[in-house]
C-alpha cells in the first residue's frame, strides 16, 4: 500500500490551537464551553489551558479564560517582518484622505486573504472586517486581484480547498467564470468587487507586486453602491488604488 503524502500531525497541538481560535473568536470562556463546542472532555481542556496559562499565552480571570497580551507581542513581530507594513500604513492614510471612503490591505495565506490594515476617510462605511480576518479570495476585489497573479495550478488548489460559496446573486461561483474574470483582471490591472460579498457594497483593488508573478498583496477601496457609480468607479478609484499599489511597490523592502 502506498504511503500517504500528507505529513503526520499531533493531535495535542491541534487541540491547543482549536482552543485558541476558540478563545479568539468568543473573547473569554470557560472551561465547559469550550469543552462543549469542541467536543472535548472537560480534563482535556483543562490540561491543555493550564500549559497555555503557564507559558503566558492565556489569563483566567475568576473561572474564565481569555487570551494573553502576547499575541498583541506576536503580532507586531509578524508585521515587522513582513518588510512592507510601514509603507502601507502610510500609503493606505493618504488614499483614505483621497478618496474619503474605506481603504485596506490584505495578502495572502493558506488559500484565504488576511486583512492585514483598515483605516478609513470621512465617509468610509464600516464593515465586519478586521485587521487578522481571513475571507475567501474569489468574492472581494482583494482577493481576486492577487488570486490574477497565480498559476492556474494554485488558483485550482485553492478552489479545491475553499470552494466558490455563494455570498449575494453577484458571487462568481464557477470555476470557468473565475478564470475568465481573472484573466480580465491581468489585462486590466485591478479588480471589482461588485456586490460580490456584501449587498450594497462596491470595492476596487490593485496587486501590489514584487516582480512580474510575485503578488505580495494588494490594496482596495470600498464603498456604497451609491457612490461607487459611473467615472469614480469605472476610472477614477482604480487610478487611486493603482497609484497606491505603485507607490508601495517602490518604496517597500520585500524580503
Amino acid at each position: 500500500m502506498a504511503k500517504s503524502s500528507k505529513p503526520r500531525t499531533i493531535q495535542a497541538v491541534g487541540i491547543t490551537l482549536e482552543i485558541i481560535d476558540y478563545l479568539h473568536e468568543n473573547d473569554s470562556a470557560r472551561i465547559t464551553e469550550i469543552a462543549d463546542e469542541l467536543n472535548r472532555s472537560k480534563g482535556t481542556i483543562h490540561c491543555h489551558l493550564a500549559t497555555l496559562l503557564e507559558k503566558e499565552h492565556v489569563v483566567k480571570d475568576d473561572e474564565t479564560y481569555r487570551l494573553s497580551l502576547r499575541y498583541l507581542e506576536l503580532g507586531e513581530g509578524v508585521k515587522e517582518r513582513l518588510g512592507t507594513y510601514e509603507v502601507v500604513t502610510d500609503e493606505l492614510a493618504d488614499l483614505a484622505e483621497q478618496s474619503n471612503e474605506l481603504v485596506q490591505f490584505a495578502t495572502e495565506e493558506h488559500g484565504r486573504a488576511v486583512y492585514l490594515y483598515k483605516t478609513g476617510g470621512e465617509l468610509a462605511v464600516q464593515t465586519a472586517s478586521s485587521v487578522g480576518k481571513r475571507e475567501y479570495l474569489h468574492c472581494i476585489s482583494l482577493g481576486k486581484a492577487i488570486l490574477a497573479h497565480y498559476p492556474r495550478e494554485r488558483v485550482e488548489e485553492i478552489v479545491d480547498e475553499h470552494g466558490l460559496p455563494g455570498y449575494t446573486p453577484q458571487t462568481i461561483t464557477s470555476r470557468d467564470e473565475l478564470f475568465e474574470e481573472l484573466e480580465t483582471i491581468r489585462e486590466r490591472g485591478y479588480a471589482f468587487d461588485d456586490e460580490e460579498k456584501i449587498e450594497g457594497l462596491r470595492c476596487v483593488a490593485a496587486p501590489v507586486t514584487a516582480g512580474e508573478d510575485d503578488v505580495i498583496g494588494a490594496v482596495s477601496v470600498s464603498g456604497p453602491s451609491s457612490r461607487m457609480t459611473g467615472d469614480r468607479y469605472r476610472e477614477e478609484l482604480p487610478n487611486m488604488v493603482t497609484r497606491s499599489a505603485n507607490v508601495i511597490e517602490i518604496n517597500a523592502k520585500f524580503s
